[in-house]
């Protein structure tokens, strides 16, 4: 297949990447998944809105059990979603319209139902098969008890017991058993499958839990010793590295030897670690001879309040340059609530305990939400380096909250016992026009449903709109090609309390309001504003953009 892709080894450094989780994104066939096809019949979406790529979650045959991440095949397309021919054909037509490809890989572990795992389960103990996942014998007088005391991100033990008496580790849910990355037979198997999408004409991949890979296996498997804390809180806890499945130093003789691989393209193919780590360690997986990028999900975290997402960004900024990486910068993905809605809560709040009332306590005021979500958005895009942006964000959507417990689909639902209320929220699929039953997403239902208030959102409903949340997103984009230059960035001191300017070149510069008051205006003439000025003032959550 000819490399549709451009020449230019460096165009991720600034780029704006727009995220599409395929089954909430087109259904093109009507039976209320979104699929291949429909992703590309949409991509003038893409190509309107100014995005320079398109990044594809997990499109791969599987049962579901994560929401596609559970892949059964990492070298195949589900069936539900369409065949390798839609791929091709969708990666030749986002190369028409000038988009590179982004594909998610997920390397932490595969599905249950992949062909290694169901081997593994009939071999049985001590078999070789067993060796490419963590199997090993229980505690306890009987082998009753798990190996160690390593808890799932999705609640409950890490670890599942098999009917011949064995348990196997999984860190996600039980149906996404991991794979033993000192397994050779492993590392080779990933190498082809890099090798696959990129000789299909991918230019890029986003690592799934890219700092899961490596773990301790030295028998006796350790045990953490702090099962109730969180992965991020363990991490911060334990010397650097020395986590027994986190962010440990062999991960990054990994992703040296994907880089050779990476390398072997030309132009060499791009990679962004999704790796939930602290940022000095984080960085370690953007350099240079390694994935390159990687994100920043401390500014995602961050509260609307302008000495923290000063501190923040300062820092960000620090470590992708001590790596010569370039800084990512994200709002809102397929994990987390949307954040026309997460900006609006009280610093504090439980996100879960919110998403269980159904978005009541607090309720949100859903027009003060989109204000603050806007200004947060062109503050983001004034940033240098890449923006990841979520899809729907540009529709200003918030976190459908209220979904019943009937429609959940998220494994954290079942797995924590109905304790925690899961991710769908965030992943309804989008409303593309004001009527219909599923609002333009298919010709029939969709998977999870779709409030009415999604009319107002949708596409068509914003299209040449002026002043609408779709159109801010167009212009900015436009805008930020043309005036976007180097990788540097300039705080002004002299501001207001609540206040952030910075300078991005000697012709552009970026003013954010985070107070709860107007001020006054910095000079300049405004190329831009996510919310009118208030009598030549900028007012409480508006950002603009300034020319000197």
């Amino acid at each position: 297949m000819p490399d549709l892709s451009s020449r230019d080894p460096d165009w991720w450094r600034q780029a704006v990447v727009y995220q599409v989780y395929p089954r909430s994104f087109a259904d093109a066939d009507g039976d209320g998944l979104g699929d291949l096809r429909g992703v590309t019949a949409r991509l003038t979406h893409l190509a309107a809105l100014g995005a320079d790529a398109l990044w594809l979650s997990p499109f791969y045959p599987s049962e579901l059990a994560d929401g596609g991440y559970d892949v059964a095949d990492h070298r195949a397309v589900d069936p539900r979603l369409g065949t390798l021919d839609d791929f091709d054909a969708l990666v030749a037509e986002a190369h028409r319209f000038g988009l590179k490809v982004v594909v998610d890989v997920v390397p932490n572990h595969t599905s249950d139902q992949h062909a290694w795992f169901q081997e593994a389960l009939a071999a049985g103990p001590g078999s070789r098969a067993r060796e490419r996942y963590v199997f090993r014998d229980g505690r306890g007088h009987h082998g009753e008890l798990p190996p160690t005391d390593w808890r799932s991100v999705f609640g409950g033990s890490a670890w599942d017991r098999v009917p011949d008496g064995q348990w196997y580790l999984h860190l996600f849910a039980r149906e996404q058993p991991d794979l033993n990355w000192a397994d050779d037979e492993v590392r080779a198997d990933f190498r082809t499958t890099l090798r696959f999408w990129a000789d299909r004409g991918v230019d890029g991949f986003r690592v799934d839990v890219a700092h899961g890979l490596a773990k301790d296996l030295t028998e006796p498997l350790r045990d953490l010793g702090a099962p109730e804390l969180s992965d991020e809180a363990a991490l911060a806890v334990l010397p650097a590295g020395s986590h027994p499945f986190y962010d440990r130093d062999e991960v990054h003789e990994i992703y040296r030897d994907w880089r050779r691989v990476l390398d072997a393209y030309s132009p060499p193919r791009a990679a962004v670690a999704e790796a939930w780590v602290p940022g000095e360690r984080r960085a370690l997986y953007a350099r240079r001879d390694e994935l390159g990028q990687a994100f920043n999900f401390e500014y995602l975290q961050a509260p609307w309040d302008a000495g923290a997402l000063r501190e923040v960004i300062t820092v960000s900024l620090r470590h992708a340059r001590a790596v010569g990486a370039s800084a990512t910068w994200v709002l809102s993905n397929h994990d987390v609530v949307r954040h026309a809605s997460r900006l609006m809560l009280p610093a504090g709040t439980d996100e879960n305990a919110w998403l269980l009332s159904g978005g009541r306590a607090p309720r949100i005021d859903t027009a003060a939400g989109l204000r603050r979500a806007r200004a947060a958005t062109l503050l983001m895009l004034a940033l240098p380096g890449s923006a990841y942006l979520y899809q729907g964000e540009e529709l200003g959507l918030p976190e459908v909250a209220d979904l019943p417990a009937e429609v959940l689909q998220d494994p954290i639902w079942a797995q924590t016992g109905h304790v925690r209320k899961g991710r769908d929220g965030c992943r309804v699929p989008l409303p593309w026009t004001v009527s219909g039953p599923s609002y333009g997403f298919g010709a029939g239902g969709a998977w999870l449903p779709q409030p009415a208030s999604f009319a107002s959102y949708a596409v068509e409903a914003q299209d040449g709109t002026q002043g609408s949340t779709l159109e801010l997103y167009r212009a900015a984009l436009k805008l930020r090609r043309k005036l976007a230059e180097g990788e540097e960035l300039r705080w002004a001191e002299d501001v207001p309390d609540g206040v952030l300017v910075f300078s991005r070149s000697e012709g552009w510069r970026c003013a954010a309001n985070l107070s709860e008051r107007a001020v006054p205006l910095p000079a300049g003439e405004v190329l831009l504003s996510s919310a009118p000025l208030e009598d030549g003032r900028l007012g409480p959550d508006t950002t603009v953009w300034l020319a000197r």
